[in-house]
């Protein structure tokens, strides 16, 4: 049993968990140590989740957790365990979803209250140290909960039995719809009555990016051929990249707006938050050649390689809100101070474009936003702001920095391998292809224990057992630099994987993914839906994924897999369609299929063929390169179709069918839209 005498933080590889190793609250990690403890004290368990970037959780830290006289009621009446929740999801997504079950909004920080098996009996989210924003004090929360532990056992046991109960994994009744070509045509359809017509994204406030939903609204105006959704796509991009959510100064999106107008950031800086807009975008650009996507991808990719690559690769998690004690100061301007340091003409000039006023657009200050007229203006004026932009850029780098957590996730780096990969075949980037390939290489040869992931890496491999998430990301990754280097170790790689999550993840009787693994064993459930999140499901992910490795291998064992999970879920998606969001673009995965078989011929070249692929969206497609003396699987749509005139030849196969052969790239181009479309539904 540990010692209960100390805060035992400080040999943490997490930043977020190290940043509280000087507090005087006896924290522990989250571990058997830990519970052992609170059954040995008889103390019931306070665990508090949060995460680097978190802005409420360093509030609650300060006014609390600093002060010794809130640490010691905590010390004397619990044993005081803190998670960061991105190290380890599963705990938090268990947790979560209790406080969701009491009636709480949830978000972060999760403040909750656990029996010493475990298990959770009541809790909340920010508790201010003095009674305010209509919540009770801290202490006194911490005195109440701990007297009824002890004075009414019965209760805490009524309120432990039926949330334990309820975060078991349960089927959804009810029937399920068929997720056919018209009715998603329809759902999508009717999803627009969502989008905030002005200005993008989900109507109210706050305004996430909310990239799973715009994702479908675009993968349905491609299917159905709906310029609505498409358009609904484009309002909210071209917002969210003219909005202050984007940092206009050094590139990459911010979390969320508070605002419903996309001006105010929460203004951490998220790695899958930029990984997803960047992959969006990039579907995006290649059908509208817009300039201003094009712009944002590339700085928000200059950002990720330029602030977030750690030593040997891989990608960091995040970027704090807070500088100096204070959310944003970082990133906000002072009218005079931008006039003095451009100029009196240029900085005029600079204001009016970026919205910098002497009273300011936010508490004072200036968030540098173009939400007046999200249009770009000429070339030489884009020019022009870009060298006023990088001056200011040079001042604020002598700015005291916001945290950086700089600990490596499999998961997001899973998104953001993909997300590079894609955009460097469509941008024509070598480098990021290099990086992209550099990070995939990081997290095999280094979060790796056998054939087995670990989720989390600073100063070597974390404890956190990997997540379903990780090897769903994983797999899309490898699948994504497959399509980019036509290399067929990384189809061998993602295959590997998929039979992990397969022997270790896969449930029989619900037909999915948990997202813990059968032998994590420190949790008391192991969860399991295809909600989406803040980054998408690893059932919907794995539906694609599994769709995309059927093409690649001829394996039908893969589209089963893929069909069952779709079934399993079909009621929950029926219940909630939105909040299925990516689960119905997997459907479209599954529904048709995409493969695009390059066939080469000796002394061939691809390269032209390749390069029209830059022109059209075709999400999840499969690109095989065959060779002269390769052959496809038997039971591939291609298979036994040939080269024309000696020339490389494209055979683009939605589903069972493949269209005729095509050697010329604007046909090709052609060909895609044509065959990607749904036929009348």
């Amino acid at each position: 049993m540990s010692d209960n005498k100390h805060n035992q933080l400080g040999s943490e590889t997490s930043p977020y968990l190290r940043q509280h190793k000087d507090n005087p609250v006896h924290w522990r990690p989250w571990g058997t140590e830990a519970l052992d403890e609170a059954k040995s004290t008889g103390k019931p368990i306070l665990l508090w989740v949060g995460y680097a970037a978190c802005h409420w959780c360093h509030v609650m830290a300060h006014e609390s957790f600093e002060d010794p006289d809130t640490a010691a009621v905590m010390n004397e009446l619990f044993v005081n365990i803190k998670v960061d929740r991105e190290e380890r999801p599963d705990v938090d997504a268990i947790y979560m979803s209790a406080l969701h079950m009491i009636g709480e909004q949830g978000g972060w920080p999760l403040t909750m209250f656990l029996t010493s098996d475990a298990e959770p009996f009541w809790g909340g989210t920010y508790f201010p140290k003095t009674q305010r924003f209509g919540r009770p004090a801290f202490v006194d929360v911490l005195r109440t909960v701990s007297h009824t532990y002890h004075a009414e056992p019965e209760k805490v046991r009524t309120n432990a039995d039926v949330l334990r109960s309820k975060l078991e994994p349960t089927k959804v009744g009810g029937e399920a719809v068929a997720l056919t070509d018209a009715i998603l045509d329809n759902w999508t359809r009717r999803f627009l009555q969502a989008v905030d017509p002005s200005t993008g994204g989900m109507r109210g406030a706050p305004k996430f990016p909310q990239t799973n939903f715009f994702s479908l609204l675009w993968r349905g105006a491609l299917r159905y051929d709906v310029a609505s959704l498409k358009e609904a796509v484009n309002i909210t991009l071209t917002h969210i990249c003219q909005g202050g959510i984007y940092d206009h100064v050094g590139g990459a999106f911010a979390r969320y707006s508070v605002d419903d107008e996309w001006l105010v950031p929460h203004f951490e800086k998220m790695l899958y938050d930029n990984a997803l807009l960047v992959d969006l975008m990039t579907e995006a650009w290649r059908e509208t050649k817009s300039s201003l996507y094009k712009q944002r991808i590339e700085e928000t990719i200059g950002w990720l390689l330029r602030e977030m690559v750690t030593e040997g690769g891989g990608f960091a998690a995040s970027l704090d809100a807070d500088s100096e004690g204070e959310e944003g100061k970082f990133y906000v301007w002072d009218y005079d101070e931008v006039v003095d340091l451009l100029g009196k003409k240029d900085g005029a000039f600079f204001a009016e474009i970026y919205d910098i006023t002497p009273d300011g657009n936010f508490e004072g200050k200036n968030i540098p936003n173009r939400l007046s007229t999200v249009d770009l203006r000429d070339d030489a004026t884009e020019t022009r702001l870009k060298d006023l932009l990088q001056i200011l850029f040079k001042r604020r780098s002598i700015r005291v920095r916001p945290g950086f957590d700089d600990k490596v996730l499999a998961d997001w780096n899973g998104l953001t391998i993909a997300a590079l990969a894609n955009a460097a075949t469509a941008l024509e980037k070598p480098e990021w292809l290099e990086a992209a390939e550099k990070a995939f290489d990081f997290v095999l040869m280094q979060m790796s224990m056998g054939v087995r992931l670990i989720h989390s890496f600073r100063e070597g491999p974390g404890n956190a057992p990997a997540t379903a998430s990780d090897y769903a990301n994983m797999i899309r990754a490898a699948l994504a630099l497959a399509n980019a280097t036509n290399n067929p170790e990384y189809v061998e790689q993602a295959a590997a994987w998929a039979h992990v999550l397969d022997t270790h993840y896969w449930s029989e009787e619900f037909g999915g993914y948990h997202l813990a693994a059968d032998d994590t064993n420190d949790i008391i459930v192991r969860p399991l839906n295809a909600y989406d999140d803040a980054t998408p499901n690893a059932n919907s992910m794995m539906v694609s994924n599994l769709v995309a490795l059927a093409s690649w291998t001829g394996n039908s064992s893969y589209t089963d897999r893929a069909e069952k999970i779709i079934t399993s879920f079909g009621p929950a998606i029926t219940a909630n369609p939105v909040g299925h969001s990516g689960m119905l673009s997997a459907a479209l995965d599954r529904l048709a299929p995409a493969l695009i078989v390059l066939m080469v011929p000796e002394g061939g070249d691809p390269t032209e063929m390749r390069a029209a692929l830059r022109d059209v969206s075709l999400p999840n497609v499969v690109i095989d390169e065959v060779w002269a003396d390769e052959t496809l699987p038997s039971n591939s749509p291609a298979a036994g179709k040939t080269v024309v005139n000696d020339k490389t030849t494209a055979y683009v196969c939605i589903g069972p069918q493949c269209s005729l052969p095509v050697t010329e790239p604007d046909k090709l181009v052609e060909t895609i839209k044509a065959s990607r479309a749904a036929k009348a539904v």
